[in-house]
């Protein structure tokens, strides 16, 4: 009987050796900043910032914004970080405890990037020489001039503090979001990464012109060409999309997450405003409009108000797209419906079709106002976000007001 119980402390003895050795090599993220980088076309490093908290979440910093990130998985030494709102994520595994190393993937566009973290670095960009310029002002931009199927125009808004640059670029379907970077002499350098959007933007600067390129991700790379213009201003966003002649309203039928079909010929649209919204979970635009939105029905629920989402969704199977719906509602706290218009492809052509009524599906998002009566009052294109500054408050300013003069008709 004692050798039993000696054998019986030994084998605890060791399996509480094994927890204490297990414990003491767990591996984590190591608090405090990192500096990633994505590779992208020509070798090139898009750079961005994150900083490690106490409990293991992250914050991610691009100029004025932070994204929070809590859903993170670490298993022996792989981790994997799954971005708020959009499907894209970071599969790595750590290299030691200073650098994790891995892809960015996008599963549904079967897109994957090459990932890198360091720990300790707070530059985004290296700063190695005198600013020669000041880009601060507006710049009349055109992108990929010399391809006409791809060409298209925007306006880039910069601010400059010593080395520092941040702004963006707006464009007739919307803005490039929150961009950050530096000037080294005559040689521009701005990047962002928000867990869907990875964009580095490279340009050679004089004092009224820049040249450059643009890469997104690493499936995209065009030249632009701007020059300084204080006057410069892009078309409006009112007069782009609109409805083929003879028709004077909306119709669709498209179903929720319960399976039901919805449409606005539904007692709840009945003798209300409402506010079409044409969008995709995967676009960061999109996401900008959404927690506006969610914002403004909140504050105006109890007047004959509603809004509708419509979602055009790349993912693969319609079970996957609902799920990045569903995802979509609970991180932003959406109150209104969010039909499912299409799966497969975030394709304009294909979204035009479930819409024959509009000339063209120009942008995600696109915002359809609807009148009491049921008449399209007037679409808007494009949504230009926070990251634009007075354009954005503008834009908030005029849809409250546009929207209050229907409730009052």
């Amino acid at each position: 009987m004692k050798r039993i119980i000696t054998a019986l402390l030994f084998v605890l003895l060791i399996i509480s050796s094994c927890k204490k050795e297990h414990t003491t090599n767990l591996i984590y993220l190591k608090s405090g900043p990192w500096k990633a980088a994505l590779e992208v076309q020509d070798h090139k490093k898009l750079p961005f910032l994150f900083e490690v908290m106490d409990d293991q979440t992250l914050k991610i910093f691009n100029a004025e914004e932070t994204i929070d990130v809590q859903e993170i998985v670490i298993e022996g030494d792989s981790i994997k970080i799954k971005f708020p709102v959009f499907e894209g994520y970071v599969a790595a595994r750590f290299v030691d405890s200073m650098t994790i190393s891995g892809s960015f993937i996008k599963e549904s566009l079967d897109r994957i990037v090459p990932f890198e973290a360091t720990y300790g670095e707070q530059d985004r960009f290296d700063i190695s020489s005198k600013p020669s310029y000041d880009v601060s002002g507006n710049w009349e931009t055109v992108f990929s001039e010399h391809s006409p199927e791809d060409r298209y125009i925007a306006k880039g808004i910069f601010k400059q503090n010593g080395n520092i640059v941040t702004g963006t670029f707006r464009t007739t379907t919307g803005d490039y979001r929150y961009l950050e970077g530096v000037l080294n002499n005559d040689q521009l350098q701005l990047s962002t990464f928000d867990g869907a959007h990875a964009f580095l933007f490279t340009a050679q600067v004089t004092d009224s012109t820049l040249h450059g390129h643009f890469y997104s991700g690493n499936h995209w790379k065009e030249p632009f060409t701007s020059k300084r213009n204080k006057d410069y201003e892009l078309p409006p966003e009112d007069s782009l999309t609109f409805l083929k002649e003879g028709y004077d309203a909306l119709e669709f039928s498209f179903p929720n997450a319960e399976g039901n079909q919805v449409s606005l010929g539904d007692n709840r649209f009945k003798d209300k405003v409402v506010i079409v919204q044409i969008m995709g979970t995967w676009c960061p635009n999109c996401m900008d409009e959404t927690k506006y939105y969610v914002d403004f029905y909140n504050r105006n629920k109890d007047k004959k108000i509603e809004i509708i989402a419509l979602a055009f969704e790349y993912a693969k199977t319609e079970e996957k797209a609902f799920k990045s719906i569903a995802r979509l509602k609970s991180k932003l706290k959406v109150g209104y419906p969010v039909l499912l218009a299409q799966f497969g492809t975030s394709d304009k052509q294909k979204a035009q079709e479930k819409l024959p009524m509009l000339n063209h599906v120009l942008s995600y998002p696109t915002t359809i106002f609807i009148d009491k009566k049921g008449q399209v009052r007037k679409i808007h294109t494009g949504f230009n976000g926070p990251a634009t500054g007075q354009k954005y408050v503008d834009f908030k300013k005029d849809f409250e007001n546009f929207v209050d003069q229907l409730l009052n008709e």
